[in-house]
């Protein structure tokens, strides 16, 4: 071989992507912010973990939880974390009647009934928190 030879190796064609491709389609735009909103799930956990903790070491560290808490950062992050974590529960509760197959007597149970009964349960459980809360 020559030194100035060199094999030729075709390239395939590729269509340039956009970093915002998930943008472009409402499903895509939902499956992307579902996903994200575990993220702030998990934030959502570790945010009541650390409030067991201070509760658990005593009245001082309970209060500079408290104090942390209140800065306008702390809030602006734990309410965009309570919006993505209701977006994700909603999306949930409209996937399980696709995953979930309940038969009655024979009969399939319909969808509608099944995402219901998972609304009517988290609303249940909603009114006995704000209960426990507000007693």
């Amino acid at each position: 071989m020559s030194a100035d030879y060199t094999e030729f190796h075709p390239r395939w064609y590729r269509r340039r992507m956009s970093v915002f491709w998930w943008v472009s389609r409402r499903s895509y735009l939902i499956f992307v912010l579902r996903e994200l909103s575990s993220v702030f799930v998990a934030w959502s956990v570790v945010f009541l973990l650390l409030l067991i903790r201070a509760v658990g070491q005593g009245g001082p560290e309970y209060q500079r939880f408290v104090d942390r808490s209140s800065e306008p950062w702390m809030l602006a992050l734990n309410v965009v974390a309570l919006a993505f974590v209701v977006f994700h529960a909603i999306t949930w509760f409209n996937l399980a009647p696709q995953a979930m197959v309940v038969r009655v007597r024979g009969k399939r149970v319909a969808r509608s009934r099944i995402a219901l009964a998972h609304y009517a349960g988290w609303a249940l459980l909603s009114a006995l928190a704000a209960w426990l809360i507000v007693e």
